[in-house]
């Protein structure tokens, strides 16, 4: 998926190209400090599109720069009795940048393209890879993928999503998170990562789950029903039945299913698929526990069932739900 089948116009895309151009050249030069630093950060962070030009303009440049070293090194060796007036090192290696950026473009990228998926709050999309994997992508979800000849990788940034994997012996096919990575020995799979854990469970087939940094470094081989979560410093392993597995899955049929669940747990749930958001104010009632099935979007329904059935006030305020005793 290029930047024009993200959204983006083909005009829009030499923009792009151009900014990060900019930005490359000024993080070349001496008075490049560490608020420059933020800036361009800020900037990469604002889209995905803004990333993908930066990554692919500062390639070019890459080869530009090693290209012009070699053109140098031809000129010195057989450099005619009166000296070329040569251009600026910039203004050279921008202009074969350029170039290359241009009808050579497949040349240069011709290795695996990175791929990026999302999805807003609310949302769900179905994504299917050239090689015949399909990903589903949950709520308010950031996923990259490279699908080269040798490996098939995937990045989850954040959110969550489910993977029914065309399984090739040749091309393991990995899911990598800031905790560790997933790899599909012919499976069927959720990954689900937020700011302070990554959880995988398999409902299908086998997976192997890898570690990463810390000392007790670890590889576990998954069954169905196996879920593990990870925080960065311990590893939570438990074995649930499928079917528990199938309802925490529920939002591929856009509900969410609750038992025994409490009334923090069910409002951080909700929290996730819409932009108002419920606040319990009362910790005292936090812990209550409900049960049953709802609409992931309909969450004024469920704000309205919690006032019915367990007699608690719920009050509207602006983008949020008040939940209190």
């Amino acid at each position: 998926m290029n930047l024009e089948e993200r959204g983006v116009a083909s005009g829009d895309t030499q923009v792009l190209k151009k900014r990060a151009a900019n930005w490359l050249q000024r993080a070349d030069s001496a008075q490049w400090n560490e608020q420059d630093q933020a800036a361009l950060e800020a900037w990469l962070s604002e889209a995905p599109a803004n990333r993908v030009a930066y990554w692919r303009v500062k390639s070019a440049w890459e080869r530009a720069r090693r290209l012009r070293v070699l053109q140098s090194a031809e000129i010195e060796v057989g450099a005619p009795t009166q000296r070329r007036r040569r251009m600026p090192i910039w203004t050279s290696v921008t202009a074969i940048a350029i170039a290359l950026l241009g009808v050579g473009a497949s040349l240069l990228f011709s290795g695996p393209r990175e791929q990026i998926f999302t999805t807003g709050i609310g949302e769900h999309r179905i994504v299917t890879l050239a090689e015949g994997t399909a990903i589903e992508l949950n709520t308010d979800t950031v996923l990259r993928a490279k699908i080269g000849t040798e490996k098939r990788e995937i990045t989850l940034d954040k959110g969550e999503a489910y993977f029914s994997v065309a399984h090739d012996a040749k091309r393991p096919f990995v899911v990598v998170t800031g905790s560790g990575r997933v790899t599909d020995l012919g499976t069927k799979f959720f990954v689900r990562r937020d700011a302070a854990s990554f959880e995988v469970g398999l409902l299908e087939g086998r997976a192997r789950y890898d570690a990463a940094n810390r000392a007790n470094n670890g590889s576990f081989l998954l069954e169905p029903g196996d879920v593990i979560e990870d925080n960065g410093r311990s590893i939570g392993f438990a074995k649930k039945p499928t079917s528990t597995l199938a309802d925490e899955l529920g939002w591929r049929r856009g509900v969410l299913v609750f038992d025994r669940t409490t009334l923090a747990d069910a409002a951080a749930e909700f929290n996730r698929y819409n932009a108002t958001k419920i606040v319990i104010v009362d910790p005292s009632i936090a812990n209550t526990t409900i049960g049953g099935t709802f609409e992931a979007g309909r969450i004024n329904v469920f704000a309205q069932l919690v006032h019915n059935l367990l007699g608690l006030n719920v009050v509207p305020r602006g983008d949020k739900i008040v939940i209190s005793r």
